[in-house]
């Protein structure tokens, strides 16, 4: 009987050969794209061509080199056996997302709290340098997180920051729902809607600049041109400079939160409005012939049918009185009892020059801040809340 050797066939070898030079491909061909991307890089931080010229150079080598490398990653996973390209063809389109969240988000979240650990001096520059002679001198632990809660000036900036959200994010989502409902009702619906949406187009340096104006104060013995004074002054009161009053304080921190309130209110509308509009007609027509008045209707069925909206819509406006910073900073500087984390954290870190205590004011306000954005998310996920 003749037996025959088994030997390696063309078919497999030429297969080999492919899938070795597929991958050798899909590890060369990025490595030459992001290393173009980091010369232009380069040539844009240290180039001195004229303005336009490095704008346009800047506006091609972004967008394009995003492009470029979304398209030859692509290009790279279609060239792969079919299971393989279905795994990971997401994340060709999810990984450069990631990747800039991780490098732009994560890792300075990271580095903040390692400052954290220091004083005024800092860590050493040359990370390494640190372990070889641990503990720094600089080293100081979990020292500054202690001090932060134990300082009388950060529990007056806590307690400010909690009428922020009491008072900043209840206000603005219940004159956000009342107009909603109104305007609904309104044949004059798209004007109102309008007007009201307006300072949203402000940034909240420029609202900063109008409220001044509007809280500006003069002695007794000239006409106030500030409107809110001028109208105390008719009234009979006495004028003042209300954010800086300090003899009403913590009350004066409401003159501030106002402004937000002026501005929020027409984000909170908007998505209100839209949310109402959602509301099938069959249920409020149902909920009449089964004789309940209007009230009935806005609590029993109305606000119920919203809630995810509502719950979305304040967590969003939260997460925004928790990093307050340009309104306060704008209108008193932080001064005359109106201090939040946010102008504590600026004013620790680039006023005063200690990073450490900066920094452990940051890894605080993340942490507030973290537990609403995970709620918030968890609301997307449970229930279609627009």
């Amino acid at each position: 009987m003749q037996t025959t050797e088994s030997h390696p066939s063309h078919n497999d070898t030429g297969g080999m050969a492919a899938l070795i030079s597929r991958i050798a491909l899909a590890v060369i061909t990025p490595l030459i794209i992001f290393y173009a991307l980091y010369q232009g890089f380069l040539f844009l931080r240290d180039g001195d061509s004229p303005k336009w010229a490095m704008t346009l150079i800047a506006i091609i080598w972004g967008v394009g080199g995003v492009a470029a490398l979304y398209w030859v990653f692509n290009w790279l996973v279609e060239m792969l056996p079919l299971a393989w390209m279905q795994r990971l063809q997401p994340f060709v389109f999810v990984g450069p997302a990631l990747a800039i969240l991780t490098w732009y988000l994560a890792f300075p979240a990271l580095r903040t709290f390692w400052i954290s650990l220091f004083d005024r001096g800092g860590p050493p520059e040359q990370f390494l340098a640190t372990f070889t002679s641990w503990p720094p001198d600089s080293w100081v632990g979990l020292q500054n997180y202690t001090s932060i809660f134990s300082e009388r000036l950060m529990r007056e900036t806590f307690r400010n920051n909690l009428m922020w959200i009491v008072f900043g994010s209840s206000f603005s989502v219940a004159f956000g729902l009342l107009i909603a409902i109104l305007a609904d009702r309104s044949r004059w619906e798209k004007v109102a809607k309008s007007l009201i949406f307006l300072p949203m187009a402000i940034s909240f340096v420029g609202a900063g600049v109008i409220w001044n104006f509007m809280y500006e104060v003069r002695p007794s013995s000239v006409p106030q041109i500030g409107l809110v004074n001028a109208i105390v002054v008719a009234l009979g009161g006495e004028a003042h400079p209300w954010p800086a009053y300090t003899a009403i304080s913590p009350w004066n921190n409401l003159y501030l939160i106002v402004i937000v309130v002026w501005l929020q209110v027409g984000f909170s509308m908007v998505l209100f409005s839209a949310a109402l509009k959602g509301i099938p007609e069959e249920l409020k027509e149902a909920g009449r012939v089964d004789g309940a008045g209007e009230m009935r209707i806005l609590s029993g069925i109305m606000i119920p049918y919203i809630r995810g909206t509502i719950i979305t819509v304040w967590t969003t406006i939260v997460i925004f009185t928790l990093k307050i910073f340009d309104v306060v900073w704008v209108m008193t500087g932080g001064q005359f009892g109106t201090e939040v984390i946010a102008t504590q954290f600026y004013r620790q870190s680039f006023v005063a020059r200690n990073p450490g205590y900066g920094s452990a004011i940051a890894i605080i306000l993340l942490i507030a801040v973290i537990p609403v954005g995970i709620y918030n998310l968890r609301q997307f996920q449970d229930r279609e809340v627009f």
